[in-house]
């Protein structure tokens, strides 16, 4: 074994010779026997612990195991202890969620803060099996099941073509020290069941079961990387970015195979669940919704937007006071300058008679029953209907401001003036008022 781990390094992992590893550590025989390895190979190591304080004296003791073996390989140790229970009922994840975010979010700090290249893992063959029976009894998409990265970014798991037995045959064939995690023989966790009690079942119906597994999850991920390739050839007819985030091509969709299947990979980082009700909207009126934690996507005429969730609490309402030239707020900078001469008004830029504005000026996002008097047009305006006729989708509604004179709309900001605030003949006091 250990002749195949050397070879493995020289045929798959040439660049960890030459750079600096940091190698996570349990105590356990697996992450021990991969200490081993990188000894024997002459890596330049170093060794992490984490010590989530779960098993009271077990945990220190293998805090106290891991430093030990690091001063017999004569490499570097670092070591934390983590409040685990704390951390998981603070976010309301697992114990076991809350000991994996620990574990990797301290060892990319290592990482990046003494100068190491990669980190390794002690991940082997049975954890990937393991793995995708998790993920196969709780549901999961197709790359779910493709399995435990071998390389993942700065991520590296050298042990994962070899076994359970092949680790523990090698460990004891040399004499190999290592603690064993009392948990694990506990049937409280679903990855412990899976293996006592449905691994063994498994192997005694195919004694080559790890090898079986490999040839499947090695067609899964072949299948995988073709559905790639064809979202990849989609996309850009599919998707446009805007400022707002991303918008997709109704139309498009209804005429592709599989559309559900095609919406899935596109969407699944944005965190949506109900992938169900996120097919509906293909079919759905407009300004139906659906959320994610994170993000939501809207039918709005021919096109889904996928924009962040804008539920969360936050300013609406700026005031400038008189004799203030500028302010940033969310949709650029907000400048008012006094001239003597009327310029060209744009989208971006207005002119209002000084007599006519009342300080202090209000920008604000509108509410319901908001009107205006569109400078060219007669009569008043319901800002709600300006957005009908003009088009908004829901997004834009929601990025435009308004500027307020007293109780009154001086202008939609960059779209339209109001016309009781034109200059008007003998007016010789304007603002400028611009947004860039």
């Amino acid at each position: 074994m250990e002749k195949d781990f050397k070879n493995l390094i020289k045929s798959r992992f040439p660049f960890l010779c030459n750079n600096r590893l940091l190698l996570a550590v349990s105590g356990g025989v697996d992450s021990v026997v991969l200490a081993h390895f990188c000894y024997v190979a002459k890596l330049d190591f170093a060794l992490a612990h984490c010590n989530f304080n779960l098993r009271g004296e077990e945990s220190d003791g293998d805090e106290a195991f891991v430093v030990d073996l690091a001063d017999s390989l004569e490499a570097e140790v670092y070591t934390e202890n983590f409040n685990t229970e704390k951390y998981a009922e603070e976010k309301g994840i697992s114990i076991q969620m809350a000991a994996r975010d620990l574990r990797y979010d301290w060892f990319e700090q290592l990482r990046q803060t003494l100068k190491f290249d990669f980190i390794l893992t002690a991940h082997h063959a049975n954890d990937n099996l393991e793995t995708f029976l998790i993920n196969l009894i709780r549901g999961t998409g197709p790359e779910g099941l493709t399995g435990i990265k071998t390389e993942n970014q700065k991520i590296i798991r050298p042990l994962l073509p070899f076994s359970r037995k092949e680790i523990e045959g090698y460990a004891r064939a040399h004499k190999l020290k290592w603690r064993e995690d009392s948990s694990n023989a506990s049937d409280k966790y679903m990855r412990n069941k899976i293996r006592q009690q449905i691994v063994p079942v498994m192997e005694e119906i195919n004694p080559q079961l790890l090898d079986s597994f490999a040839k499947t999850q090695r067609h899964l991920r072949e299948s995988f990387e073709l559905v790639e390739d064809y979202i990849s050839l989609l996309y850009p007819k599919v998707v446009q970015k805007n400022e707002f985030g991303y918008e997709l091509d109704v139309e498009f969709l209804k005429k592709v195979p599989n559309p559900k299947q095609i919406l899935y990979q596109l969407l699944k980082s944005f965190g949506f669940t109900e992938w169900n009700d996120v097919y509906g909207l293909l079919t759905a009126q407009s300004g139906k919704v659906v959320y994610s934690e994170t993000h939501r996507l809207i039918r709005d005429r021919q096109k889904l937007l996928l924009t962040e969730n804008r539920n969360r609490p936050g300013k609406f309402e700026y005031v400038v006071n008189e004799g203030e030239n500028f302010m940033m707020i969310p949709p650029g900078t907000f400048c008012i300058t006094e001239t003597n001469a009327l310029g060209r008004t744009s989208k971006n830029c207005i002119y209002v008679p000084k007599r006519k504005l009342q300080f202090p000026v209000v920008i604000r996002k509108w509410k319901k029953g908001d009107y205006f008097y569109p400078f060219g047009m007669k009569g008043r305006k319901k800002i709600s209907r300006f957005f009908k006729d003009e088009k908004f989708s829901l997004p834009e509604k929601e990025n435009t401001w308004l500027m307020c004179s007293g109780e009154e709309i001086v202008w939609v900001i960059g779209h339209r003036a109001d016309g009781r605030f034109a200059v008007e003949e003998g007016d010789e006091k304007i603002f400028k008022i611009c947004i860039t």
